[in-house]
């Protein structure tokens, strides 16, 4: 297992799906863990408790994204939490994982797409980035529909690949300072939210008939990924776009 021991994080979208699992996982391994939600205080609560009864610690950060002064919100949770519990308010590790898939069709909800996927990351990586220290890490949770064209994706394939083009970007700015920055981009995993339609036959069938790997995606082999590259294992690994969907749609299977 990684050891991310002394090291602090903050997860967005932390309280449900891959985002509560990114958490245990890095609350596991050893680091503190700010969990952002937006609304859903419950959850929030839930995953918190679940990583301290396991021995972990973390606490609860909450902003809307989309909203006037969300980064802000998120910055200062995060500084006067980090600050109660270690006496500063460094941070080492940045995963950007909310994201909403909802919307497009419209110019309000295209909007709100990008203003949640796009633009609330971009100017979150720019108010943490002066909590970082050398060694800092960034990872942003990208999506497999940015190589894959997919029917009602487009919106939110656009925000993904937008996100794909920050992380190079970022990265060759901050890689002089030793930080680095990169995309896990998800295949069809098995969220809650997804679990009705993922834990149906047929769906099983085909996503089995459309990876190399043929079986759903969970939560946890995401966050695998992720806490890889929050680790001192990954310190060579920057700009990069890592595929975690299991090698969906790479071409035909089997011939004849």
């Amino acid at each position: 297992m990684s050891n991310l021991t002394g090291k602090t994080a903050l997860v967005t979208g932390g309280s449900r799906g891959i985002g509560r699992e990114i958490c245990g996982h890095l609350a596991a391994a050893g680091a503190l863990v700010a969990v952002h939600y937006a609304s859903d205080e419950s959850a929030a609560k839930e995953t918190v408790a679940a990583i301290e009864s396991a021995g972990g610690r973390a606490f609860p950060v909450q902003a809307r994204f989309g909203e006037d002064g969300d980064v802000d919100a998120v910055i200062s949770g995060l500084e006067a939490g980090l600050r109660a519990r270690t006496g500063t308010a460094h941070l080492d590790i940045l995963v950007n994982n909310a994201a909403i898939s909802e919307g497009g069709e419209s110019p309000e909800s295209f909007d709100r797409l990008f203003a949640v996927n796009v633009r609330a990351p971009y100017f979150l990586i720019q108010r943490a980035l002066p909590l970082m220290g050398e060694g800092g890490r960034v990872v942003n949770i990208g999506s497999g529909v940015t190589r894959i064209a997919l029917p009602g994706e487009l919106a939110y394939s656009m925000t993904k690949a937008a996100m794909e083009t920050l992380t190079r970007n970022i990265a060759n700015d901050l890689g002089a300072r030793g930080i680095t920055v990169n995309t896990v981009a998800p295949g069809p995993t098995r969220t809650e939210r997804m679990a009705p339609f993922l834990d149906h036959p047929q769906a099983q069938a085909a996503v089995a008939a459309n990876q190399a790997l043929e079986r759903v995606g969970t939560p946890a082999d995401i966050a695998a990924v992720v806490t890889f590259l929050a680790s001192d294992a990954a310190a060579w690994l920057t700009a990069n776009i890592l595929d975690a969907t299991g090698g969906s749609y790479l071409g035909p299977k089997r011939l004849g």
